[in-house]
């Protein structure tokens, strides 16, 4: 008997606490995927951005098993004990992916209840950036380094993506603690320059919008299902 393929891998998933970390962070969760990808986020928000993804992963395997038990029972097979074996089987998985969701939404949830809180009173901590802040900020993210010409002794930032940052605006972020350069390097060979805890932080913050009310609580994540032993 052919048995039922595995989950196939997913691109974008939704995990059922997208809200409540999007209401937190004030990023939708495609923002904040390509934030930790590119290192923006701090230790926490990345922590918290690795378990939405089990948990979004979790999530593609009880609809998966979901759509199967439908097919399942739709009536395109034959009604015989073949059919109540897959039928059973089925159930169990999906039963043992929705403890498996469960358990990844939990862990979603207790590293999201301390920024939930800290949510509105950050907004107050943090420092607020200009629009050009934020550019030169992403940017500068990226990967960029500091040259100095031989010729001119004109300084300059170079980014990964072709963007030049003026010295003075480096300078100014560098006041202001959101960025640091790497002096070991000699700066006529390039200084890389990156995001202080400071900057990411900055950064992460600047588009969240002030929220007074905290995203509702779901009672439970998932109900439990019946074991094969009650069904039959």
């Amino acid at each position: 008997m052919p048995t039922e393929p595995a989950p196939a891998p997913f691109r974008r998933a939704v995990s059922p606490l997208d809200h409540r970390l999007e209401a937190a962070t004030g990023h939708d969760i495609d923002t904040l995927w390509a934030f930790r990808d590119r290192g923006i986020l701090d230790e926490a928000h990345a922590h918290l951005v690795d378990l939405q993804r089990e948990l979004a992963t979790a999530q593609t395997s009880v609809a998966f098993y979901l759509r199967l038990l439908n097919r399942l029972s739709s009536g395109d097979f034959d009604v015989d004990d073949a059919l109540f074996t897959r039928i059973d089987r089925t159930v169990d998985q999906l039963e043992e992916a929705t403890g498996a969701r469960d358990t990844a939404a939990r862990k979603v949830i207790a590293a999201l209840e301390p920024m939930e809180g800290a949510a509105a009173a950050s907004m107050h901590r943090t420092k607020q950036l200009s629009t050009d802040e934020q550019s030169t900020l992403l940017t500068i993210a990226g990967g960029a380094k500091l040259y100095q010409h031989l010729l001119t002794g004109r300084m300059s930032v170079a980014s990964a993506s072709g963007t030049r940052v003026p010295h003075g605006t480096l300078q100014r972020l560098e006041d202001a603690g959101l960025v640091v350069r790497d002096t070991d390097h000699p700066v006529h060979a390039g200084q890389p320059v990156a995001l202080t805890d400071a900057g990411r932080a900055a950064l992460f913050a600047a588009r969240r919008a002030p929220t007074t009310q905290a995203a509702p609580v779901p009672a439970r994540v998932g109900t439990p299902l019946p074991t094969a032993a009650q069904r039959r």
